[in-house]
């Protein structure tokens, strides 16, 4: 009989114990609901979407607290999920290959377990000059002073390699996009490096414009296949130029990602940001209009083919996606 009233104490502790247990995995189970979401300078167009994705996230996770911070752009970005500062940031596809694969700027320093979660844009890199300076091509900004974008993105990034290919150096004036745009007014620089949103121009361009007649430079195509060439996950879009009676042009374009790390979310947070994302793309589509016939699912799963990888939670949610 006390071998029996021992034997349903075990039990009733191995049944409690079982019960914790699940309780505990399933209270882990939830999505992280203080998150911090990196997005570029104030000044860009792509921040007026991260402060639409913010709001996505939060309709989507009950309780969600998003502080949406101004940074620097993808290596800005990039750098600081390695060092946890960030839940997520946006990436552009090359700056995120070159993390993952320790190359270029993140030669000797990988971020190895770079992910992607959503991709919300293909964005073009606009290399705008004046009219005044007398450049038609990348060649005739050796020596003169140019602004390669935000200092820490991935248009810098870009900007800069795709020089370091041609071997063009132009005499480099670093700054945000508002010091660009006051240069070129100033005419203290002659043109600067930006990405535009979707398949068109910058709205800092535009706005450029009816002060300052501009000019977009292009790519022909022994041009464009040195640049993939030599930068993986990069290929051309051709676009309306922005000057009246001009042709259209090449440009450099990339996939747009949010990304984090997988030691830094796990899978439910990142499935239910995915989710969020998609669901709520209405609120994304209202500050970019183009967005309305972008598919989140498809280019989201695309990342992984350029090289880098989808968070495990979020390629959960993108293949239940019909």
């Amino acid at each position: 009989m006390k071998k029996s009233c021992l034997s349903m104490q075990r039990l009733a502790a191995l049944l409690v114990g079982g019960l914790l247990t699940t309780l505990a995995t399933t209270a882990a189970a939830a999505p992280k609901t203080n998150l911090t979401l990196g997005s570029t300078n104030m000044t860009s167009s792509h921040f007026v979407v991260s402060n639409a994705m913010a709001q996505a996230i939060r309709a989507g996770i009950p309780g969600a607290t998003v502080t949406h911070v101004e940074t620097g752009a993808s290596v800005d970005n990039i750098r600081r999920l390695a060092r946890g500062e960030l839940d997520l940031g946006l990436v552009a596809t090359d700056a995120g290959i070159q993390a993952v694969s320790g190359t270029g700027f993140f030669k000797g320093k990988a971020v190895n377990d770079l992910v992607a979660l959503y991709a919300y844009d293909v964005s073009v890199l606009n290399m705008a000059v004046t009219q005044a300076s007398g450049v038609t091509s990348l060649a005739g900004l050796k020596g003169k002073r140019f602004n390669p974008g935000i200092h820490g993105s991935g248009a810098e990034q870009l900007t800069r390699q795709i020089f370091k290919t041609f071997d063009i150096e132009p005499q480099w004036v670093p700054g945000t996009v508002k010091d660009a745009a006051e240069a070129i007014q100033n005419r203290q620089i002659v043109g600067y490096s930006k990405y535009g949103p979707g398949h068109g121009v910058d709205a800092t361009l535009r706005e450029l414009m009816v002060t300052t007649p501009m000019r977009l430079l292009s790519f022909d195509k022994p041009e464009q296949d040195k640049v993939m060439h030599a930068v993986k996950g990069v290929g051309f879009t051709q676009i309306p130029n922005v000057m009246e009676g001009a042709g259209p042009v090449m440009a450099p374009s990339v996939l747009i990602v949010y990304a984090t790390r997988k030691s830094l979310m796990d899978d439910d947070t990142a499935y239910a940001i995915a989710k969020s994302i998609y669901e709520h793309r209405d609120l994304l589509i209202q500050a970019w209009p183009h967005l309305k016939n972008f598919d989140f699912k498809q280019q989201s799963l695309a990342a992984a083919k350029l090289g880098i990888p989808v968070h495990p939670g979020a390629l959960r949610f993108w293949e239940s996606v019909k």
